[in-house]
């Protein structure tokens, strides 16, 4: 309950001080609805030279894409963290942190939330629902929670793999980050993983598991039979890689040493 309160004291927190410049808030929404917009009108383009993607269909790709941007959503809203490197390890503010009694990454995280990235939930729903009603998907009543677990298996995936690269900071200190390589690599799970080679799909089922934030996950709902096993491995996929990357953000926490040291 502790936790619980904490993370609610912080969302008000969060909420305050975004109200202050409602601006910059708005702007900031509507980049990310043109950004996914962008990615939406490329699919579209890709399709226009073409009927299929590896034995995919055009609206098929397009619920996977939205199906992707939910997860993806929720991971941009609670582990905004690119920067942790350079903010917490460089500039000594895991210092302050750890004076406190609560979990650091707990406060890492909230510290760093963008509520506003919640949109992207809300977008990709509607094109969810735009793809389901051009494919004339059926859902049973039961998939509501398949889908809740599927989105919270996504969600710890993403996370799992962001949390594991910033404790390479507690490591090594240099500004430079492999980050931004990162989101690019994410944006592949977004896509069915059988048009890439057995490598690549290799490192994106096992090594970085990105496709289980959009393609495996997705597969179900759009009756991919063969895919299933896949699919209904995503919570477990997630949930196990973000134990342990925990775990690896715990052994760095005790090899850190302080800004000056």
């Amino acid at each position: 309950m502790f936790y619980v309160s904490m993370f609610f004291q912080y969302i008000a927190q969060y909420l305050k001080t975004r109200m202050e410049y409602r601006a910059d808030m708005i702007v900031e929404i509507l980049s990310d609805l043109l950004f996914q917009a962008v990615n939406l009108v490329f699919i579209l383009v890709v399709f226009g030279h073409t009927e299929s993607l590896g034995g995919w269909q055009r609206d098929e790709i397009i619920f996977i894409y939205g199906f992707f941007l939910v997860p993806y959503a929720l991971f941009s809203t609670f582990f905004n963290i690119w920067d942790f490197n350079e903010r917490y390890i460089v500039n000594g503010e895991m210092d302050r942190i750890l004076t406190r009694p609560i979990h650091s990454l707990f406060q890492v995280i909230l510290e760093r939330m963008e509520l506003e990235s919640l949109f992207g939930v809300i977008t990709g729903l509607v094109v969810m629902g735009y793809a389901a009603a051009r494919l004339n998907l059926t859902f049973h009543w039961y998939d509501i929670f398949i889908f809740i677990l599927f989105v919270f298996g996504g969600t710890l995936v993403c996370g799992s793999i962001f949390v594991a690269l910033a404790s390479i900071g507690f490591w090594s200190d240099a500004k430079t980050s492999i980050m931004p390589m990162m989101y690019n690599i994410g944006n592949y799970g977004r896509y069915p993983v059988n048009i890439y080679n057995d490598v690549i799909r290799f490192i994106l089922t096992w090594i970085l598991p990105f496709a289980f934030v959009g393609v495996y996950p997705a597969s179900y709902f759009l009756r991919k039979t063969d895919w299933y096993i896949y699919a209904f491995l995503t919570p477990v996929i997630g949930l196990l890689f973000f134990i342990l990357s925990v775990i690896i953000w715990n052994i760095g926490v005790k090899r850190y040493r302080g800004a000056g040291s």
